[in-house]
């Protein structure tokens, strides 16, 4: 209970408010408790009341997006502005216009962050004009949404680093920058109603702060390894693994999703770094508030393979040796350019990076493999300055030994999602790209979907590297599978990719598309997607005697639709 004064001061001050000032000051007051159900929860206002203010305002909604979940955001936004009466302008930042950014007054950002804290492809023009240009951008008010995983280092660094640039080119921030987890539909509405109640008040009260409340976290599962086949038969340059999860959980996955692990280090690289350093392996040791063995934090927690500059530089300050900026192993950075002793390597270990997940696209169906979930992983090596390299998450799940338990969450992947049951599809997925194909296809047989369904296919050979040969043949004599073009590119002395399929298949193709087909893609980004792109463009000119502008256009029109759908890496 209040105290008698300032129970009167309360009083005197709300004795001759507004209603629209009353509702700033609940949600000022909820912000300083951290409580933000008194700003989400309010009634609205009666139309007599906000009609007024809200109808003078124009913002605009613009999201950068990988996987589609800032897509989805925004356009949840935009459909709750407009039914408050605003005028929301929603647009993806890949077809932004960058000069209008001068113009906005109000201007809302969803973006996520890939890679190594980098923005998603189609907000890389975006990401680069705002950082390279000299303007002011002084009457513009904008909030920013970052979307990420708390798991990589780099956590929502893309949104960070647009919010920030703005505010250094003078626009307001009309709400706190919003960092959301991968399980992000509880900050999304709190944002998006913080925002809302701000634009709702008189243009002379100042937006109530938001308190960006802790991240949730992520959904983790855990299942246990039921299979773990190497597809590829003898004689073969490669080693891909059909992995089988099985788990008692529901983890409402979709077609088209993919699967998070964090793997685990190698235990011989984790011998050779306590051995070069002579620490005691099972000395307890804090990192990031929590306490770990030694062996347990280099094994299952800490990043030791290919550290990044940003980590090599901070290891050169330590240990006060000359290390060039480069990506290096920890052991060869102990190696040669050894610490001092075990206490400055315990410095060492608090400025390594988590290991970061990685992601798989999921190779089956919710439908036909009730609960599984399946992978196809193929054994990636690469050379180095000492030999041969192994992927560290693809030599993990390759290695797993029947009945290990294994923890993962699910990664949506709201773009990348089958169409209406009655509409046909085009799936170009050479190698590991087939994974989320298997699941579509798994998916439709199992649901009976009634549209045709074509793939295309390549691999190096058809005796050893034909990915789901027995699956795919079964499909096709069953009739799931209307169409089956297969590229083996080592079968013959000219390499043959799907591409020179896709050529070959040139009117067929076409004539899917303009039937209302939805094509997708998955696989490598370079050079495959880029390969295949330009011969679709090369399609669309011949068989629909485009030009090269309205091909373009063509293509993007697909995009728009929804209708050209890529996934790649």
């Amino acid at each position: 209970m209040l105290p008698g004064h300032k129970l009167t001061i309360l009083k005197e001050l709300t004795a001759n408010a507004t209603r629209e000032e009353l509702i700033w000051i609940s949600g000022f007051l909820a912000a300083l408790t951290g409580d933000l159900s008194a700003v989400t929860k309010q009634e609205p206002a009666p139309a007599i009341a906000t009609a007024a203010p809200i109808a003078a305002k124009k913002i605009t909604i613009a999201y950068g997006t990988e996987t589609g979940n800032a897509k989805k955001v925004a356009n949840e936004f935009a459909a709750k502005a407009k039914k408050a009466g605003l005028l929301a302008k929603l647009v993806s930042l890949d077809q932004y216009r960058l000069n209008d950014l001068a113009k906005e007054e109000y201007f809302f950002t969803v973006i996520s962050t890939q890679g190594d804290g980098e923005p998603p492809a189609a907000a890389q023009k975006f990401y680069e004009h705002i950082h390279n240009n000299g303007f002011r951008l002084d009457n513009l008010k904008h909030g920013v949404l970052a979307l990420g995983d708390s798991s990589y280092p780099l956590f929502c660094k893309a949104g960070e680093d647009v919010d920030r640039q703005l505010e250094k080119l003078g626009s307001n921030r009309l709400v706190p920058l919003q960092k959301c987890d991968t399980d992000y539909e509880t900050e999304t509405q709190q944002w998006v109603d913080a925002i809302l109640h701000s634009l709702n008040q008189t243009a002379t009260v100042i937006a109530p702060p938001v308190v960006a409340k802790k991240t949730a976290g992520k959904k983790t599962y855990t299942g246990v390894i039921a299979a773990n086949t190497n597809l590829n038969d003898e004689g073969s340059n490669k080693a891909t693994h059909h992995i089988e999860i099985i788990t008692e959980e529901e983890t409402g996955y979709e077609p088209g999703d993919a699967l998070g692990v964090i793997p685990y280090n190698e235990v011989a690289v984790v011998n050779s770094i306590i051995g070069l350093t002579n620490i005691d392996a099972t000395k307890t040791v804090t990192w990031k508030g929590e306490a770990f063995t030694i062996r347990e934090l280099l094994y299952k927690k800490l990043q030791v393979v290919h550290l990044p500059e940003r980590v090599i530089e901070k290891y050169a300050a330590i240990t006060g040796k000359q290390v060039p900026l480069r990506r290096i192993d920890l052991a060869d950075a102990l190696r040669i350019y050894p610490v001092k002793n075990v206490f400055q390597f315990e410095e060492v270990l608090q400025i390594l990076e988590p290991i970061a997940p990685r992601l798989y696209s999921i190779a089956s169906s919710p439908n036909a493999h009730s609960g599984e979930v399946h992978l196809t992983v193929v054994k990636n090596t690469f050379a180095t300055g000492n030999g041969t390299g192994q992927g560290l998450a693809s030599s993990y799940l390759s290695g797993l030994p029947l009945n290990t338990t294994i923890e993962f969450y699910i990664h949506r992947n709201s773009l990348f999602r089958l169409p209406e049951a009655d509409k046909d599809i085009i799936m170009i997925g050479p190698g590991t790209g087939i994974a989320p194909f298997r699941s579509f296809l798994a998916e439709r047989d199992a649901t009976g979907a009634t549209g045709k369904n074509w793939l295309f296919f390549g691999e190096q050979h058809f005796i050893t590297d034909f990915l789901y040969q027995t699956e795919i043949q079964n499909w096709y004599q069953g009739g799931v599978l209307n169409k089956v073009s297969l590229a083996f590119s080592r079968d013959q002395k000219e390499k043959i990719y799907v591409q020179h399929r896709m050529e070959e298949e040139a009117a067929d193709l076409y004539n899917w598309l303009q039937q209302g087909a939805y094509l997708y893609i998955c696989g490598t980004k370079d050079p495959m997607s880029i390969d295949v792109e330009n011969t679709l463009l090369y399609i669309m000119q011949q068989q629909g005697g485009l030009s090269i502008e309205e091909a373009d256009e063509y293509l993007l029109q697909l995009k728009d639709e929804g209708r050209y759908i890529k996934d790649v890496y």
